[in-house]
């Protein structure tokens, strides 16, 4: 790992921390928080999400002034480094205004269109998951690598949707999953059920629409513990427009990208 990425990691996970602790501040009050919806009513911000990324955004402009940033709720600040930060402040923030503790802090790094970090943190649970290009994968410091013998007939696949998918589409997710012998899971956070295919937690997961700021970490895990990830284009505007995302355990790639279509 070179030096420019080293201090960029180190950073990451310092960033992600502070606003793992902040968010949690905010869930263990949220009674008192101002709910808004944006795209649809299953679409909802807090002050919480725009108070974390801004957190976020202070600390990675202290050290690196010159790096893009695009986060979730404020949209993206081009930079001329080649280091661009993605970054949502709160991934899963239904169930966190719903008080469910399945959502987390995703902070990732790309640089010449490749995720080269991603951190995730998981307050409610304590976990930190971190990666970086060529260093591997870990949780709270132990190393992960995808289990090569796990399919989706022999483990969980997870697979998520939103407005963006029709509930046709998603019907047809389900149904193929359980055709081929396998079971599904969703938690309400991408990132986090990304983290988790690295974590060997599930065998893959799928979903027909996600944002960068939803997957560009939780694919540097996945691929650091030697999992699959279907491409997505990080150039230019294409960083703004979402896309099918896919992270599957090399036994289970077959079968979900026939499922998924891709």
């Amino acid at each position: 790992m070179n030096e420019l990425i080293s201090q960029r990691l180190t950073l990451a996970e310092q960033a992600a921390r502070a606003a793992g602790d902040k968010a949690l501040d905010y869930f263990n009050r949220r009674e008192s928080l101002v709910i808004e919806t944006k795209r649809d009513a299953q679409d909802v911000v807090s002050i919480a999400d725009r108070e974390v990324e801004l957190l976020i955004r202070e600390k990675i402009a202290q050290q690196f002034p010159n790096d893009g940033f695009l986060g979730e709720e404020f949209g993206l600040q081009p930079g001329d480094s080649g280091y661009t930060w993605v970054v949502d402040p709160i991934d899963g923030t239904s169930p966190f205004v719903n008080g469910m503790p399945n959502w987390c802090v995703s902070i990732a790094v790309i640089y010449q269109g490749e995720p080269v970090i991603g951190v995730i943190v998981a307050p409610c649970q304590q976990e930190c998951f971190v990666a970086a290009r060529g260093a591997g994968a870990t949780l709270n410091g132990k190393p992960l690598r995808v289990d090569p013998q796990r399919t989706m007939q022999n483990h969980v696949t997870g697979f998520g949707a939103n407005s963006y998918v029709t509930p046709e589409r998603v019907g047809e997710i389900a149904a193929a999953i359980t055709a081929v012998g396998g079971n599904f899971f969703r938690n309400g956070s991408g990132a986090m059920m990304l983290a988790w295919v690295a974590a060997g937690r599930l065998v893959g997961y799928y979903e027909p629409y996600m944002h960068a700021w939803d997957c560009l970490a939780g694919y540097c895990l996945v691929n650091e513990a030697g999992g699959w990830t279907h491409p997505f284009n990080t150039d230019g505007e294409h960083l703004l427009r979402g896309g099918p995302v896919l992270a599957v355990a090399p036994g289970a790639k077959q079968d979900l990208m026939q499922i998924a279509q891709l």
